[in-house]
């Protein structure tokens, strides 16, 4: 079962994204179904399924299945999107795909998930601590913060909500650091913003901008490494 999932997958990604130039994207956002890289496209799936599965004449309807369901996800898609929901589009494109393949290798190899394990203690703990340190903890800071937030104006050009998203990635990376005993990692990225931050600190005469950042940051780290420390405490004591 695992094989097989794998040979579609291996046909997938590299039809989708290393054989598919971006100006084929381009022709086929703009002309939709009238344009022949659509086409070329399928036939380069059609022609990766066969290879990846040895053209084993019990997979043919495999095949075929996901061919032409590509084409009619891949249509939909080029018929509705539009610029402001490209984005999801390609999202909801991609799932599509995926659950077509999971689909085929269930009516070959039927499998069951497990989902019981979910509701494990173990499962629970770990999406509890990787939602405190990433989102919740996002809204905490910004609470906490706003007391000495810089005036307006003194910060331009910024990616709307990039601070936020920035500090919920930062977050991330020191969590499993912590959880996987890496701790040289979290000294790397202190280094890292430290680095990418250093123009705006040497740049800026205002001091309440670099006290600002500096809190940010203190209180950012502190509260990932203190969520990762409580999961891995809580995890010896169930």
């Amino acid at each position: 079962m695992l094989t097989f999932l794998l040979q579609l997958l291996l046909a997938h990604l590299v039809g989708d994204f290393l054989l598919q130039p971006g100006r084929w994207v381009t022709h086929k956002n703009k002309h939709a179904l009238k344009s022949r890289y659509l086409y070329f496209h399928i036939a380069i799936h059609l022609l990766l399924l066969l290879i990846t599965t040895k053209f084993e004449s019990s997979y043919f309807v495999a095949v075929l299945l996901i061919t032409v369901s590509h084409f009619g996800i891949d249509a939909l898609k080029l018929s509705l999107q539009k610029k402001k929901t490209a984005k999801w589009w390609f999202f909801a494109d991609q799932a599509a795909h995926i659950a077509v393949l999971l689909g085929v290798v269930y009516y070959y190899y039927p499998f069951s998930i497990p989902l019981d394990n979910f509701y494990s203690p173990e499962v629970l703990i770990f999406f509890v601590a990787l939602l405190t340190a990433t989102y919740v903890s996002a809204i905490v800071l910004k609470f906490v913060m706003k007391k000495w937030s810089v005036e307006k104006g003194k910060e331009t050009h910024s990616i709307n909500d990039a601070g936020k998203y920035i500090g919920i990635l930062e977050r991330l990376f020191i969590f499993f650091f912590v959880v996987i005993d890496f701790w040289e990692g979290i000294g790397f990225l202190l280094a890292a913003k430290s680095i990418f931050r250093f123009g705006d600190l040497k740049e800026s005469k205002d001091i309440r901008l670099t006290e600002y950042i500096l809190i940010g940051t203190l209180l950012s780290f502190a509260i990932g490494i203190g969520c990762a420390m409580a999961y891995k405490y809580v995890l010896t004591i169930l």
